[in-house]
């Protein structure tokens, strides 16, 4: 399903959310494959959540903005109860703290799949009763959206645990990247979105104007080959090229490569799906930090784009985006008119700790990849698929 959601039709919406569903179980079904359906062998990870509790979250979200008549009242206060006796106190997110959801007593998978089953018919069955029109489909798109964002989520999970890929979803990696520099003029680029074009998220709001110096950026994404001469060179040694908040992150990491690098001899393996492969010298480097990325171009003599960079150099043919998601030097910040959506809980608590990641990633579904999209992440993570490029 190539269609963006933002604007899907609700036959074309219906389809996507049978394919985002199937993907969603796939993905799971690894995770019950190895005995980790399980929260109690699961480890507690501050950035992971027990998949069995993700899978029920994924359905109670659909059913509580579409089935429920919460579309604009505060979670605990729905009209109507949930189809699963106890769906809100076990899966409500915003009221069930990180730790506490490998305790909650969960049903077992089969109920929580059929459970996510009853809440997938029923939202078919409204949706098929709705004209196509951007107010209407909001929340069916915003369901789309979210169960195709825990569907990626569950691939850092498979990633950080080791555990291998669904074969039916195809090959899970990124492209090479690509050598190379763009020189763009700068002027004025407009950031955000406009009313009537679709699904907006709310931290997209609203579309604004800014203004860019020229400057030349890279093509592609940093390479592993070019962040290996980083490390050979002891960029994690030399205090002189991290931040402040880098020299913390690495004292309290231990760092000395990215995530999962590890040195035989001469030669450097990573893991990828639970299996060390050899260092691919020309794919982006992955699973670094905002610091690392940071220290790196300080190391280069370079330095991170910006969003409003990063939005205008999309637009060149020249740029290649899309293998990873890209950090950027922009704080997640609220755009000139920004106001929490229903969904309260997706911008706004973020603001101001988090930084800006723009572009995709390998596991992003191809319906909800656009150049409008603005991720967020605090700047120590590093286990999503993540890389950077540079520019002067």
């Amino acid at each position: 399903m190539n269609t963006s959601f933002r604007t899907a039709a609700p036959k074309v919406l219906a389809l996507a959310l049978e394919d985002a569903r199937a993907r969603t179980l796939a993905l799971f079904d690894r995770f019950a494959e190895a005995g980790m359906d399980d929260p109690a062998n699961l480890p507690l990870l501050a950035i992971v959540n027990p998949p069995l509790w993700e899978l029920g979250h994924i359905a109670w979200f659909a059913e509580w903005y579409i089935l429920r008549g919460a579309r604009s009242s505060a979670p605990g206060s729905a009209p109507r109860p949930s189809l699963l006796a106890g769906g809100d106190a076990w899966f409500d997110s915003n009221s069930i703290a990180h730790d506490t959801r490998w305790s909650l007593g969960l049903p077992p998978a089969d109920e929580i799949k059929a459970y996510g089953r009853a809440v997938l018919d029923g939202v078919l069955a409204s949706l098929a009763r709705e004209e196509d029109e951007d107010a209407t489909l909001y929340f069916y798109r915003l369901a789309l959206a979210h169960e195709d964002m825990h569907g990626e989520a569950y691939a850092y999970t498979l990633q950080t645990l080791g555990l291998s890929w669904p074969r039916q979803l195809g090959m899970a990696g990124a492209p090479p990247t690509t050598a190379g520099e763009l020189h763009l003029a700068g002027g004025a680029v407009e950031l955000g979105s406009r009313a009537g074009a679709g699904f907006v998220f709310d931290n997209e709001k609203w579309a604004h104007t800014v203004e860019l110096a020229p400057f030349a950026i890279d093509a592609g994404l940093v390479s592993n080959a070019e962040y290996a001469r980083f490390v050979a060179a002891d960029g994690y040694r030399d205090a002189r090229l991290w931040t402040e908040a880098g020299r913390t992150w690495l004292a309290q990491q231990g760092a000395q490569a990215p995530r999962g690098w590890r040195r035989e001899g001469e030669d450097w393996y990573v893991p990828r799906f639970g299996q060390p492969v050899p260092l691919a010298p020309g794919e982006a480097v992955r699973h670094v930090s905002l610091h690392e990325a940071q220290a790196y171009c300080a190391w280069a003599g370079r330095r991170l784009p910006s969003e409003a960079e990063w939005v205008h150099a999309a637009a060149h043919p020249g740029f290649c985006w899309g293998g990873l998601w890209e950090w950027t030097a922009s704080p997640f910040a609220a755009y000139p008119g920004f106001a929490a959506d229903a969904y309260r809980e997706y911008s706004e608590p973020y603001l101001g700790t988090h930084q800006a990641l723009r572009g995709a990633s390998f596991a992003t579904p191809e319906r909800l990849r656009s150049t409008a999209f603005r991720n967020f992440y605090a700047p120590g993570r590093s286990d999503m698929f993540v890389g950077f490029r540079t520019c002067r």
